[in-house]
């Protein structure tokens, strides 16, 4: 009997599985300090003359570095346990966030650097989800999986409090006090995580690892997956403050407070996907997360007024794709074997963040020359039913045979 089926839902699981969405939501948190302040360093100028590009590029490096650490993050966490991994990437988050705070927000080439390394507080995804896939038996770990994946709720912690202490505190405080909750849970993690019991600890290297996840179909079924719903909700939750100011007119706090909406909803629809995903399988999630998608993102590139149509697309797509991230790990934890889910979780991250640090650069661009969002949104509706396409064939396909094994 695995350590998951010992665990189940019991009162230590439990437990752990709080742990762990604290630390996403912590880390979540600081990996998107930079978001909400892109569109005022570029109306201020006290960056120089940023170009919209500028901004989109300045607010995806944490995204790109934190969807291709993941890969190494989550095979590290087969090797050696969440409780260990936890509090490692946690602390050395802290050294970016003081870096910013400290030396670069004066210096635009600065936020970049440090915006590289403060990707590597988005590793921590593929740290948790084979921490709690260990706690929780097959049948439950929808559920658990996107509980954990609330915690990417840290990127609306960030959206409320990042913009309003920076301009009404002083310019260090919103990374003086990431830093200071980051090093607090750190020790709590340290202190407190425990691996589940019975852990499968692989034996052969990270390359082969690496390389026999990257060889199971339903790794690249996944990574598509993910970087279509995940991804999304990635780009929109770094780049929709930026999005709403430019086309709309919103102030940076609305546009902030209007984003830190669309990640709670998203945020609450994670676990929901999961729950479902439980209950009626998969498949059937991701088809509907995939054709709401569709439709809010054409409805969008109308530009409806915020008023009434707009506001109920982008919130439709929240849900659509909050739903979708759940559901994507529910179908790997039920097909996949617990030994491979870090590196298979590492693989389908990354397709996540990288899904989620393309449109931002593309809509940026796009605007740069079109002075439209229109074409941007038609892309993802594009997208968005082409993937509904392969869920419905290839991917059911595969989720059938490997659950009939």
């Amino acid at each position: 009997m695995t350590g998951g089926r010992e665990a189940g839902f019991g009162p230590r699981a439990t437990v752990m599985l709080a742990l762990a969405t604290v630390g996403f939501a912590v880390n979540f948190w600081a990996w998107a300090l930079i978001s909400p302040l892109g569109p005022m360093f570029r109306e201020s100028g006290a960056l120089g003359a940023l170009s919209e590009s500028d901004v989109a590029l300045l607010v995806a490096v944490p995204v790109l570095v934190g969807s291709l650490g993941r890969i190494v993050a989550g095979a590290m966490t087969d090797r050696y346990g969440g409780r260990v991994m936890f509090p490692i990437v946690s602390g050395v988050t802290i050294v970016p966030v003081l870096f910013i705070a400290f030396v670069a927000l004066d210096s635009y080439a600065l936020l970049l650097v440090g915006g590289f390394f403060l990707g590597i507080a988005g590793t921590v995804f593929a740290v948790g989800v084979p921490f709690v896939n260990a706690w929780f038996p097959p049948e439950r770990r929808g559920l658990a999986i996107g509980v954990f994946g609330a915690g990417m709720g840290g990127t609306a912690i960030s959206a409320l409090t990042t913009v309003k202490l920076f301009t009404n505190v002083g310019e260090k405080a919103p990374f003086l006090i990431t830093a200071v909750v980051l090093a607090v849970y750190s020790v709590l993690a340290w202190l407190l995580l425990r691996d589940a019991p019975g852990r499968v600890v692989p034996t052969t290297s990270l390359a082969s690892r690496l390389n026999a996840n990257a060889r199971l179909p339903i790794t690249w079924q996944a990574c598509v997956l993910y970087a279509v719903a995940f991804g999304g909700y990635v780009a929109f939750s770094v780049y929709l403050p930026a999005y709403l100011k430019t086309a709309h007119g919103l102030t940076p706090a609305d546009a902030a407070n209007r984003m830190a909406g669309f990640v709670l909803v998203a945020v609450v629809m994670r676990p929901v996907g999961g729950w479902l995903s439980d209950r009626f399988g998969a498949i059937p999630v991701l088809a509907t997360s995939y054709a709401v998608v569709a439709v809010g993102a054409a409805v969008s590139a109308g530009a409806p007024p915020l008023e009434g149509v707009g506001t109920v697309a982008f919130l439709a797509m929240a849900a659509a794709l909050g739903a979708g991230s759940g559901a994507t790990f529910a179908l790997i934890a039920r097909v996949t074997e617990p030994s491979r889910v870090g590196g298979v979780t590492g693989l389908v991250g990354a397709a996540g963040g990288l899904g989620g640090f393309v449109p931002p650069l593309i809509m940026g661009f796009v605007y740069g020359r079109t002075e439209s969002y229109a074409i941007g949104l038609w892309l993802l509706a594009g997208t968005a039913a082409l993937t509904l396409v392969l869920t419905l064939t290839i991917v059911r396909r595969t989720a059938q045979r490997q659950e009939a094994l």
